[in-house]
Parts: structure tokens; C-alpha cells; sequence
């Protein structure tokens, strides 16, 4: 049986991990820029973090700023202005029971993209960023491949 609409071309999506602060905002800002008018997309954390400088400077890289994000719960996002997203991706097992959880009530779907969280990386500077450079890549090619049928296999 196929997929419903929602799950295979959805025009809201969530992108969630633990704090909101490196794994999240990475997705967020590489969706967005694949269709900038084309689809909403957030991210919100299952606690509040901090903005990760390391994730900041691996997404300048790229040409995209996410300086100006602002780590945000699952409650706050609803606050300000709700959960209406048709897909929820979570990214670690902790965002991953919370998106369930809410979903009992929400009409969105679910994906647990399990991903590694480079924040305790140790070493030099260069073998941080290096870890954070394979998460955003490794992001990447799962954006790719979920989002190719809509066309973002070119961005």
C-alpha cells in the first residue's frame, strides 16, 4: 500500500534532535536552501540548548548562515505559532519519543533519521570540525534522497 500524500510530498517539515543546537538547525537550513519558497521548514529541540559555534562555522562553509538561529523546545515552536508540520524527522532517540508523543495528538508523520551528535568530538580544532562536517554530510545525502522526488536532487 502507498504511502499517504502527507509522508511522500509534504509541505510542512519539522526537523528535531536533543537541544535544538547543531544536528537540527544543520537540516533545517540545508532543506531551506534546496527550496527556499518551496516547502516550511523548522527545527526545535526536545530541551533548549545553545547555538554550536562548530555547526555555525561548518554551515558558513557551505554559504549558509545559521548564526541568527535561536534554539527552541518542541513547547516553545507550539507556543509561538503551533505543530502544524505533516512531517516530523527526528534525529536523536531522545526527539524521537518526544515527536511520538506529541503526534498522539498531531496529524504528522514520523522518521527517525538516527544521527550522530559531534558535540563530544575530541581533539584539535580541525578533528571537531571534521566530525561536524561528516554530520551536515551525512544530512545532506538523507535530504537528497528523502526530497529527490520534489526536486531537490539538484540542490
Amino acid at each position: 500500500m502507498a504511502a499517504p500524500p502527507r509522508a511522500r510530498d509534504p509541505q510542512s517539515v519539522l526537523f528535531a534532535c536533543a537541544l535544538n543546537s547543531v544536528r537540527s538547525p544543520m537540516a533545517e537550513s540545508l532543506l531551506h536552501h534546496m527550496f527556499p519558497h518551496g516547502l516550511y521548514v523548522k527545527s526545535a529541540g526536545a530541551r533548549k540548548g545553545e547555538l554550536d559555534p562548530f555547526a555555525v562555522a561548518v554551515m558558513a562553509e557551505l554559504g549558509q548562515d545559521i548564526s541568527t538561529h535561536k534554539p527552541q523546545t518542541f513547547e516553545e515552536l507550539e507556543d509561538w505559532e503551533g505543530l502544524n508540520f505533516d512531517l516530523i524527522i527526528t534525529l536523536s532517540p531522545e526527539a524521537h519519543h518526544k515527536a511520538l508523543e506529541l503526534t498522539r495528538t498531531l496529524a504528522a508523520d514520523v522518521e527517525y533519521w538516527p544521527t550522530h551528535d559531534p558535540t563530544g568530538t575530541e581533539g584539535s580544532r580541525d578533528q571537531k570540525l571534521a566530525a561536524y562536517r561528516e554530520v551536515c554530510d551525512q544530512l545532506l545525502l538523507r535530504i537528497r534522497k528523502r526530497f529527490a522526488k520534489a526536486g531537490a536532487a539538484s540542490g
